[in-house]
């Protein structure tokens, strides 16, 4: 039998990642953080244990590329659902439905997730993150940017600071009252991308700015 060609073996490689970023996608929503171990994972994965030290430094850097890879096919989804459309106001519409919507269904994942990034371990810059970046710098590009080096960054800490306050224990702030500050932000209708019922809050057409 011939060697496998290193086209072959990367692409082993590949595949052995996503399954690890997956499973552990899985168990944390499932069981929570503390109680999800790195050999659980390689069991959910299927994959042997010294490959997870060997794709990552830590359970830390895990979960967050994990969760960054999730975003991404999130948000990738969102953009290019039918009907498809190139009109920038719709994608940034799509794209802060698409954030706020893993906030709401993936609670205990993306608590977790942002409490990681505000510890000491900080924002990692995985290749996950880096196509999640891409894609947000597109969108920022396509809504009009003129100057996207400034208005992507402004545009992630928005979404990162409103997720937060969905999720903040004890006093969390209403989806659909963070996501109408952010269509009169960026002067988007409320009837673009994926509108909550019940209309805008207080039952007001929210002005663009």
């Amino acid at each position: 039998m011939s060697p496998r060609s290193a086209s072959v073996n990367e692409e082993l490689r590949r595949r052995s990642r996503e399954r690890l970023l997956q499973a552990t996608v899985e168990l944390v929503a499932e069981r929570g953080y503390e109680a999800t171990t790195l050999g659980d994972i390689a069991d959910r994965a299927g994959t042997a244990r010294g490959l997870v030290s060997y794709y990552f430094p830590g359970k830390r850097q895990l979960l967050q590329s994990a969760v960054h890879r999730l975003m991404h096919r999130t948000l990738e989804a969102a953009l290019e659902r039918e009907p498809r459309t190139d009109d920038g106001r719709e994608r940034l519409a799509r794209a802060i439905d698409a954030v706020l919507g893993l906030a709401r269904d993936e609670p205990l994942l993306m608590r977790t997730h942002m409490a990681g990034i505000l510890q000491a371990e900080g924002f990692v810059q995985c290749p996950e993150q880096q196509r999640l970046a891409a894609l947000l710098r597109d969108t920022v590009a396509r809504y009009g940017s003129a100057d996207v080096d400034t208005d992507y960054p402004l545009l992630r800490a928005l979404l990162m600071g409103a997720v937060v306050a969905v999720l903040l224990p004890g006093a969390p702030m209403p989806s659909a009252r963070l996501r109408a500050e952010m269509f009169q932000r960026y002067g988007l209708d409320w009837e673009l991308g994926v509108p909550p019922g019940g209309g805008p809050p207080e039952g007001r057409r929210l002005p663009p700015v």
